[in-house]
């Protein structure tokens, strides 16, 4: 008989094997390729899950694509009777946009890492939890016996992984609606769209991701994004990316840090990028 989280000798073995892990650092990463994935942004153009452009059903299957992630990142394998294996011990992995899951049959009485997301506030958190049918929602569940799990028991039996931890902004979001028209218009041309865009997200982190979105549908939106340079350098703005080491470092002089895929524009007294 469990009287605590601390008495389950599986999840403690499962808790172990994810103690070196960045656990928070690595769902953050994987929460934000799945939203991509659904967002689709180089062919679609959109980049907010809670635009109307994106259909309910479609903010719901962030989830299922992100079990995959959460495995790649882990570098976890797809394993059998539930969603994979951690230290030996069967482990189901589920995720909600909402506030709760819907546990299957096979998953009922096992282990699952049970994921919140918060679109709204940006934000998210798992938990560790067995899912014991007693400590589900009363009745048969819906018609596939899925089944929700009960808020005293998540918050009495299961074990935090990591607390509320932010997910990263988009961008594109921070631009007002009229700037947003502007920029994800089908005229003028890309090299246009991408100069208002810098000029109206000085000093943020635009990544790949937004280029492309930007340039959705388009032919080397990355290569337009390049050409704008001496553009922008006449309003008195370098861009700098992320692939090159030397503009890494300037943008790092300016406490901006730049992955090899990210690019800023930002006010530079002195120095020079090469180009990317």
């Amino acid at each position: 008989m469990l009287l605590a989280p601390g008495d389950d000798v599986d999840a403690q073995a499962v808790l172990d094997w994810l103690r070196p892990f960045d656990v928070a650092g690595l769902y953050t990463g994987a929460i934000a390729n799945a939203i991509d994935y659904v967002l689709d942004g180089a062919r679609t153009g959109r980049y907010n899950l809670l635009s109307p452009k994106v259909h309910p059903g479609e903010r719901a299957s962030v989830g299922a694509k992100l079990e995959y992630e959460v495995l790649r990142s882990f570098s976890l394998p797809k394993e059998a009777p539930l969603d994979t294996r951690i230290a030996k011990v069967p482990v189901d992995i589920k995720a909600t946009v909402g506030s709760n899951w819907a546990i299957p049959s096979e998953a009922q009485c096992q282990l699952c890492i049970c994921t919140q997301i918060q679109l709204g506030q940006g934000r998210h958190r798992s938990w560790l939890v067995r899912a014991h049918r007693s400590w589900l929602y009363r009745g048969k569940g819906n018609k596939d016996g899925k089944r929700g799990l009960a808020v005293d028991a998540r918050d009495r039996w299961s074990i935090p992984l990591y607390d509320w931890t932010p997910l990263p902004v988009n961008p594109l979001t921070l631009l007002t609606t009229e700037q947003a028209d502007r920029v994800l218009a089908k005229h003028p041309g890309q090299e246009h769209r991408f100069a208002m865009m810098f000029r109206y997200l000085e000093g943020h982190v635009i990544p790949r991701s937004a280029i492309a979105t930007v340039g959705a549908g388009k032919l080397d939106p990355l290569r337009r994004a390049r050409n704008i340079r001496k553009h922008l350098a006449q309003d008195g703005l370098t861009l700098l990316c992320g692939k090159w080491r030397d503009q890494q470092d300037l943008a790092a002089a300016h406490k901006i840090t730049l992955g090899p895929e990210d690019w800023v524009a930002l006010r530079l007294e002195e120095g020079r990028a090469h180009d990317g």
